[in-house]
């Protein structure tokens, strides 16, 4: 199971820890979404979850605030008594001395933040979604072109680096090469990055290893994209019949996601980085409402159709 370590959310967010006598290296939270805990300080811990980041902010720090000190204790008490990953106080919001006390009894690590409590939620729900998303690694190269990711698959010597180093020298921006970590966001949302040990790098045969980033500029890499678009080089059979309208659209699949896929039969004299440009640039015109295969089909129809009545 994918897990982010606590320590990690503290640098990434900024947190300030206001229990640094417990040790938090091995504390790992698994579940991207957090719990506000205000039914629970009122005594109600059916369908408690635990396991999550649990967030205090302005109504559940004035309804502790209005609790007297006896029941205050008690509810501390029997809500540290789960195994909670981490407290985290909202808008520089201090926990009172018996929450403390307890907290540090029960080691649970209390943690403050200067943000309000809802851009905050936005802001670690989104990070801790990403983070801890299914993921899998795939062949390929991925390349931002005009804004569009582009997952060029294919076997291994067919051209898809060249064809990736060719868009970079466009002006177009390299996520990986050869391994994508794919991680699915959302049923809508594919994104791809590079292990740490390649990024930035690609494998040319013949040259060896190139540093995209140092040769080209910082402007020249990303660091995550959505898949927007598979390519999928191929060997080029003239017994295979191939596309040439796109009326239908073809789709591969990842952690059950579709994204729309072409094949792309390769012969000497082929430009492949204009030929993902096209695909790209099109794509986006498809998202945008126009379909070229589709307007050609309605001249056709139109022509036909008024042929007829002349006739």
């Amino acid at each position: 199971m994918a897990s982010v370590k606590l320590t990690r959310i503290i640098e990434k967010m900024k947190l300030e820890n206001l229990t640094p006598e417990i040790e938090i290296s091995d504390v790992k939270i698994t579940q991207p979404d957090i719990n506000r805990p205000a039914l629970q300080l009122a005594g109600y811990f059916e369908h408690f979850e635990a396991i999550r980041l649990q967030i205090i902010g302005f109504v559940e720090f004035t309804y502790i605030e209005g609790l007297k000190e006896e029941r205050r204790k008690e509810v501390y008490e029997q809500l540290m008594s789960y195994n909670i990953p981490a407290f985290i106080f909202c808008r520089e919001l201090q926990p009172d001395p018996i929450f403390l006390q307890i907290a540090l009894e029960k080691k649970v690590p209390i943690l403050m933040t200067k943000k309000s409590t809802s851009s905050f939620m936005a802001e670690i729900i989104r990070w801790l979604n990403v983070k801890l998303a299914p993921c899998i690694s795939v062949h390929g190269v991925l390349v931002d072109v005009y804004g569009e990711g582009l997952l060029i698959t294919g076997e291994s010597g067919i051209g898809k680096s060249e064809a990736a180093i060719e868009l970079i020298k466009r002006g177009h921006r390299l996520v990986t090469d050869d391994v994508v970590e794919l991680r699915k966001v959302s049923d809508d949302t594919l994104i791809g990055s590079a292990p740490d040990i390649t990024k930035h790098f690609i494998e040319l045969r013949g040259i060896g290893i190139v540093d995209v980033k140092t040769l080209f500029g910082v402007s020249s890499v990303k660091d995550t994209q959505s898949i927007d678009l598979v390519i999928k080089l191929e060997e080029w059979n003239k017994d295979k019949e191939y596309d040439r309208l796109g009326l239908e659209e073809e789709y591969t699949e990842y952690l059950g996601n579709k994204v729309v896929c072409h094949s792309i039969p390769i012969r000497p004299g082929r430009n492949l980085a204009v030929i993902c440009e096209s695909a790209a640039v099109n794509h986006r015109q498809k998202k945008m409402g126009y379909n070229a295969a589709q307007e050609l089909y309605t001249r056709v129809q139109n022509s036909l159709a008024r042929k007829r009545e002349d006739d």
